[in-house]
This record gives C-alpha cells, structure tokens and sequence, in this order.
C-alpha cells in the first residue's frame, strides 16, 4: 500500500509579491527552499490563512537570502502581499518508509525568517 504523507512545510510565510503577469507560480527564497526540502517545479499545496484560498501551484527559485514569497501568474488573484501563507509538499511512500519518516517543518516570522524548525506537530488538545 502506498500513503501520502506531509514532507514538508513553511508554516506562516509571509507573501511579498504577486505577479499576475510573471511566468511561474510560486519564488520561494532559496535557502528556505533548501531549509525545507522543497526541491525546484516540485508541486506545492498553499493554505491562505488571510481568505482561506487553497490551491496548487509549483515551485521556482527566488534568489537566496532575499525572504521572497511571490505568488505568480493565476494564483496571483489567490494572495496578496501581507498575507501569510502555509506552504505543504507531500510524498508517496509505503508503510514502511511511512514508518520511519519525519516531516521538516519550517516556522517562520512576519520577516520570512526562520525561527524554528521541527519534525512533528504535537498532539492538539481538547
């Protein structure tokens, strides 16, 4: 059996542009693309938490050490600059890849900074 599970994330990213006419989806800085194992044209899930738009798009470089999140081409209308976004990539395994695996999760500031960095999401209380 194979299983789809969250590889990776950058949670509370803040959008710094967004680009109608700019040809690709989603520049993420380099290095937190590097930070969290988000490898270049890989698809991305996007989770506005300011309007609650979730969408699909892929990934392409922004230059290292810049804190760029652009939001390009037809998402473009799904965010804007300011809005802070949850940044998910997922991989297939099996059961027993599944078993051993850890997510990277990535927290940043309104700065786009990274602040923290995990491997699991603790359990949510009542």
């Amino acid at each position: 059996m194979q299983l789809t599970l969250l590889k990776c994330k950058l949670h509370r990213v803040c959008v710094t542009h967004a680009e109608l006419e700019y040809e690709g989806s989603c520049a993420i800085d380099e290095l937190l693309m590097r930070q969290a194992g988000i490898r270049e044209y890989e698809q991305l899930h996007l989770y506005n938490l300011a309007n609650g738009e979730r969408f699909t798009t892929y990934a392409i470089r922004a230059e290292a050490g810049s804190r760029v999140i652009s939001i390009n081409g037809a998402a473009a209308h799904k965010a804007s600059p300011g809005d802070r976004l949850i940044i998910c990539c997922y991989a297939t395994m099996t059961e027993q890849e599944a078993a051993a695996f850890e997510p990277t999760l990535v927290y940043c500031n309104d700065a786009n900074e990274v602040v923290r960095v995990g491997h699991a999401i603790p359990a949510q209380a009542a």
